[in-house]
């Protein structure tokens, strides 16, 4: 069965970008002029995903309104002659089926999923994580949904992170089988350096059968408090073969300030109308 469907948890508050997240979804954060959760959707969708449910909150609003249909902005745009801020604007609420459900309680990652039971049904789905934007010529889930249509089980996307970072993530433990691709034996949601079984994180994609439904029902509260996601993959992996992809590309923590302004940095600089003029004003200032 191929991979068609996504779900994008965005119910956290964003506390780390307070007072720009008070009442703004950081999801809608922008790197240069386009929202964060925009680029997690645009590689959905050149990812092949057909239909996408966002996880939403009570102060999510803003999520469902840009990815909706401006009916009064293109009508003065259309007024104006402003064919191509038009066209900017109708592209963005023809992306994709997106759908919307509320995780009415902050239990953790692993409960936001679990909103999706009724969404996904009988099939894969990938899940991606607002926090992680990744720039590579083939969008990053399309490389784990290839690994999935040759392994036909669930698929982790990692790389290596340094050991102080390590506690940041969900570790695996797993045994190279081809370049790349790694089995996964175990996981460890955020372990001490000194305890984590490898320096390879997840960060933020998935792809996942079904089942994990039914071991997030099994699973209790973990780290924080929460039910974690990592702790249902892990009970996942006692019933069925799970595997970790090392993917290619360049992977931005944009739940992090630094990440953020990292990745809005580079974005500018690899866009043809800003990139001069930008690089101009950074060798102006430093020094």
């Amino acid at each position: 069965m191929r991979v068609r469907k996504a779900v994008i948890p965005a119910a956290g508050l964003g506390t780390r970008f307070l007072p720009a997240t008070k009442a703004t979804p950081k999801e809608m954060l922008p790197i240069v002029d386009t929202p964060t959760i925009q680029y997690i959707i645009k590689e959905a969708v050149d990812s092949g995903i057909e239909d996408i449910l966002i996880i939403t909150g009570r102060t999510k609003r803003a999520i469902e309104d840009h990815f909706d249909k401006a009916y009064e902005l293109e009508t003065e745009l259309e007024k104006s002659g402003k064919t191509d801020l038009l066209k900017i604007a109708q592209d963005i609420s023809n992306m994709a089926n997106i759908h919307y459900v509320r995780q009415q309680e902050a239990k953790g990652l692993g409960h936001a999923i679990h909103c999706a039971k009724s969404f996904v049904g009988n099939e894969p789905f990938a899940v991606l994580l607002g926090d992680d934007i990744v720039k590579s010529d083939v969008p990053c889930l399309k490389q784990m949904i290839d690994v999935y249509d040759k392994y036909q089980a669930s698929i982790l996307g990692v790389q290596t992170v340094s050991p102080d970072d390590i506690s940041k993530y969900g570790a695996v433990a797993a045994s190279e089988v081809s370049e790349r691709i790694h089995k996964v034996s175990g996981l460890v949601e955020k372990p001490k350096k000194e305890e984590a079984p490898s320096n390879m994180a997840i960060l933020g994609r998935y792809i996942i059968t079904p089942k994990i439904f039914e071991c997030i029902e099994k699973t209790g509260k973990g780290a924080g408090g929460e039910i974690q996601l990592t702790d249902a993959l892990r009970l996942l992996c006692d019933y069925e073969d799970m595997y970790a992809y090392d993917f290619i590309g360049r992977r931005y923590d944009v739940g992090s300030k630094m990440g953020f302004l990292e990745a809005t940095v580079e974005y500018a600089l690899s866009r043809d109308d800003l990139a001069g003029e930008f690089m101009q004003y950074l060798k102006k200032i430093v020094k």
